[in-house]
């Protein structure tokens, strides 16, 4: 029996599918959340199974006091998913500094902070999985998303290096790249008025606001899938290093990455010439 420890229990989010899946397999599961008692009626049905923990991931004493309680309550964190997370539209130019920091801060920082919060145990007992909840717009970009973007491409390279640093020590670590799921993502951009300093751009980040609200309900992606397939790949003698969740967010990252291939490799001559002669 494994206990996993999951951040962002939104109702019809990853983190509940994350959750409901463990349970379903006879695991335990630690679910932290900024709205607890939204959680209250559905955890009651697992019992002492399930530890609603109230907390802002942002807060790194918050964080640390629901690391410390699940492994009292529990003994120990063997799964860590990093799920909490969200976007917000604005232009490269014109999105205030401070929602910039914002984002950075929730989708970045925030994961950082748990992660160094439960290493520890993890390193304790030589063992554990970290999964980090990317996007498809860490491998690829999103226009009017770009800050977002930045912060998963950020999440992006931190993964790959702590795989490497952990591995030695028999933790092993998976980013998970989502595309468009049917979670409540999008909902709140219908409340949520296009802010923009630069009017030029007001234009973009209208249709992309339009493109989501029009989206809502109806993206593709299954988040229940989603996590019995995370979970399946957890589960393979060789588990991949990332995967990349939907079928049009698997096209999307594939046209992508090949296409940056081609990118570089139209430049190798200058790219080579870039070195002293060999003599």
């Amino acid at each position: 029996m494994k206990t996993w420890f999951i951040t962002g229990g939104t109702p019809g989010g990853f983190g509940m599918a994350y959750a409901e899946a463990a349970l379903d397999d006879g695991d335990r599961v630690a679910l932290t959340a900024r709205r607890p008692e939204e959680l209250e009626s559905w955890a009651r049905q697992y019992g002492d199974r399930v530890l609603i923990l109230p907390a802002d991931v942002t807060d790194r004493k918050a964080v640390e006091q629901a690391v410390r309680a699940t492994e009292e309550h529990f003994g120990s964190i063997d799964v860590l998913v990093n799920n909490a997370g969200r976007g917000w539209y604005g232009s490269i130019e014109g999105m205030a500094d401070a929602e910039v920091r914002r984002i950075f801060e929730l989708n970045f920082f925030a994961v950082l902070t748990v992660i160094r919060a439960v290493l520890p145990g993890m390193r304790a007992r030589g063992g554990g999985w970290i999964v980090n909840m990317s996007s498809v717009a860490g491998l690829r970009g999103v226009e009017g998303f770009g800050y977002y973007s930045a912060a998963k491409s950020a999440l992006e390279a931190v993964t790959e290096v702590l795989r490497a640093e952990v591995a030695p020590l028999g933790i092993q670590v998976m980013a998970v790249e989502p595309g468009a799921f049917r979670t409540r993502a999008y909902a709140g951009f219908a409340d949520e008025a296009v802010e923009e300093t630069i009017p030029t751009y007001l234009p973009m980040l209208e249709k992309v606001r339009t493109a989501m609200i029009d989206q809502d309900g109806k993206q593709p992606g299954d988040p229940r899938r989603g996590a019995r397939a995370v979970i399946a790949a957890m589960g393979q003698e060789t588990p991949p290093r990332r995967l990349v969740l939907g079928s049009a967010g698997f096209d999307a990252v594939v046209a992508t990455l090949e296409g940056a291939l081609d990118d570089i490799r139209g430049s190798a001559a200058l790219s080579r010439g870039a070195d002293f002669p060999v003599t």
